[in-house]
């Protein structure tokens, strides 16, 4: 694997200097807060409710890869394998019972890190080339019982009629009602990556990242580190596939397949992969295009496919790293 991408590149950018005082951190954190509530805020005021809380739900699928890519130095491009099946198994669940919606939240979550375990398992003990495509035939594995498994996932014509059940008198079926519930979802998730990526695993993962060897040259179990990443970023893209779900009252076959996967990769890596931001960014990016400029161009995914190669060619760090150095260069500029 390039480490390129996830080494030198990403420390600039991704994770903060270890000598950078409190204050200073402190400071670039509340900065930061202010702008993600100020885009919470502002986003559906320009954009359809439905596609800013697509935003949101994608962000969220993006950091559960991001832990793994950015911040483990794991490719995967099997990551829909999650997100479709907790997508599933939460729709099936609230289409015949009813169940609530935070327990088809928790059901999401569990199922995708349950299967987030299982494919783990089987990948981890590889790397490079053999992990991405151990992890890409896998997604086509689960992609393939969902499409024969018709009396269940629907098959071609997906699962429809997944509805949105009330909470506590408020109707998530209003769209903005909806916008509110996955964004206040969003702003936990995105806490709750921000406290993983600092806390002794998140440090020990990104050791793995940067070299592999030594972090078990000095003791760490690599493999169950991981695994463990795995698990986690298992959890959120259950937890997005459900929200998915709910939000178009369908699950897809596409919900499941390796284009999901690739989708989130590159958003991921177009917005800065190592950084807790870039998923974010990326993710807006990604819809944005995909949801607004396709109906305005049928061949959209050119723009994608050219800011991908512009990022792997001269911006490994993404939208985050172009934000960075035109940052450095403002303010190295001499003052007039």
């Amino acid at each position: 694997m390039d480490r390129g991408l996830h080494g030198r590149d990403l420390r600039r950018h991704g994770c903060r200097s270890p000598r950078a005082t409190p204050g200073l951190v402190r400071h670039q954190v509340k900065k930061e807060n202010i702008l993600l509530l100020a885009a919470v805020l502002v986003l559906p005021l320009v954009l359809r409710p439905a596609i800013a809380s697509e935003i949101w739900i994608f962000a969220i699928f993006g950091l559960g890869l991001n832990l793994l890519l950015g911040y483990t130095g794991l490719l995967s491009f099997g990551q829909a394998t999650f997100f479709g099946s907790a997508a599933y198994v939460a729709g099936w669940l609230l289409k015949h019972y009813g169940i609530s919606v935070f327990l088809a939240l928790g059901t999401g979550v569990f199922v995708g890190a349950a299967s987030a375990a299982l494919v783990g398992y089987l990948c981890v003990q590889r790397s490079g080339l053999y992990f991405i495509m151990l992890t890409f035939a896998l997604n086509q594995l689960f992609y393939f019982v969902a499409y024969q498994w018709t009396s269940v996932t629907g098959g071609e014509d997906g699962m429809p009629g997944i509805p949105r059940p009330a909470f506590l008198g408020i109707d998530f079926n209003d769209p903005f009602a909806y916008y509110v519930f996955v964004s206040a979802l969003f702003i936990v998730s995105l806490w709750i990556m921000r406290r993983i990526v600092e806390s002794p695993l998140g440090k020990i993962l990104q050791a793995i990242r940067e070299n592999e060897v030594r972090a078990e040259a000095v003791g760490y179990d690599v493999a169950r580190f991981k695994l463990a990443a795995f698990v986690i970023g298992g959890a959120f893209s259950g937890a997005a596939g459900v929200l998915y779900a709910m939000l178009f009252g369908i699950v897809p076959l596409e919900a499941i397949g390796f284009v999901t996967s690739g989708n989130v990769v590159f958003a991921t890596l177009i917005g800065g992969s190592g950084s807790l931001y870039g998923p974010i960014i990326g993710s807006f990016v990604f819809i944005w295009l995909s949801e607004s400029v396709s109906t305005l161009w049928a061949r959209w995914p050119l723009l994608l496919g050219v800011a991908f190669v512009i990022v792997v060619l001269f911006l490994r760090g993404g939208v985050v790293e172009a934000w960075s150095r035109f940052w450095s260069w403002r303010s190295s500029k001499p003052k007039t």
